[in-house]
């Protein structure tokens, strides 16, 4: 099999194509064996497990990941990319390429037709600049996912990870621990990508949950009121419920947080998700 992790084979072979790096695509192909093991051995892989990699750049992650798993469905977005990937993987015949926008597939459809809807685990190297849609794309959805292994901007993993109290405890904390449990497996420099970007970045793993980790009357509502909560950092929750999209008068609000015996003083970056859900299961 052809070395994807070589700088010098990548340069070639980008060279052989014609292809250049799409800044707006956000394109940085990893060239580091040693950081594709641990993200390999960070997603806990299974030799029956089907993957979905999002983003598979000239096939590196893609062709480490056929090696050990059953199946691997790669969503790429960039036409330019898929002669290369047809000549990188053409050893690997338990891969697919679907060309398209993850945030515009039909990627129900896409999971029951490969894989007859069974739990997959999904294995990228995100585009910096779209990841929070693309998390949350596949966390909404709730489809038949059983953990989400990462490499993303340092700052956004550590944002997923926060606990509440820290500065980095925002509504992305809450979004994402609603739906699962994340873990950090290690950060990694720039200097293993080609191009490298101008970040430091992290390998985070989100065990998704079959089920939310709080229950919630109104899903729709709980959401409005953490981001209420987290909209303006600097108010107290009377103040951030109070204002904005809700539509909720102070009186009211300040009735519910005293029957729920959560003071209205606080700030968002404080609260729990289950005092998020309290809050959202008495507002009627």
């Amino acid at each position: 099999m052809k070395n994807l992790t070589s700088p010098k084979f990548v340069k070639e072979i980008i060279k052989k194509h014609g292809f250049y790096f799409s800044k707006g695509l956000g394109q940085n192909f990893l060239i580091d064996s040693n950081i594709l093991d641990k993200i390999l051995e960070g997603a806990n892989l299974n030799p029956e497990d089907g993957v979905l990699e999002i983003g598979p750049g000239i096939g590196t992650m893609t062709q480490a990941l056929s090696r050990r798993v059953e199946k691997v469905i790669a969503i790429e977005i960039d036409k330019n990319l898929l002669p290369i990937l047809k000549e990188t993987l053409e050893d690997c015949p338990n891969i697919e390429i679907v060309y398209g926008d993850i945030l515009k597939l039909p990627l129900e459809e896409i999971l029951n037709d490969h894989f007859n809807n069974k739990r997959i685990k999904v294995v990228a190297n995100l585009p910096y600049y779209i990841t929070t849609p693309i998390i949350m794309n596949l966390l909404e959805k709730e489809l038949p996912i059983e953990s989400i292994t990462i490499m993303v901007q340092k700052e956004v993993a550590e944002r997923m990870y926060a606990s509440p109290g820290g500065k980095d405890y925002g509504a992305l904390s809450v979004a994402v621990q609603f739906y699962s449990n994340p873990s950090i497996i290690t950060n990694v420099p720039p200097t293993v990508f080609m191009p490298p970007p101008n970040v430091g970045s992290t390998i985070i793993r989100l065990d998704v949950l079959e089920q939310p980790k709080v229950e919630v009357n109104d899903r729709r509502l709980f959401f409005s009121i953490v981001a209420a909560a987290f909209g303006k950092r600097r108010k107290t929750l009377l103040n951030a419920l109070s204002t904005g999209n809700l539509g909720l008068e102070k009186e009211f609000i300040k009735k519910v947080l005293n029957n729920i015996g959560i003071s209205e003083k606080r700030r968002g970056e404080t609260l729990s998700l289950e005092e998020f859900a309290r809050i959202s299961n008495n507002i009627k």
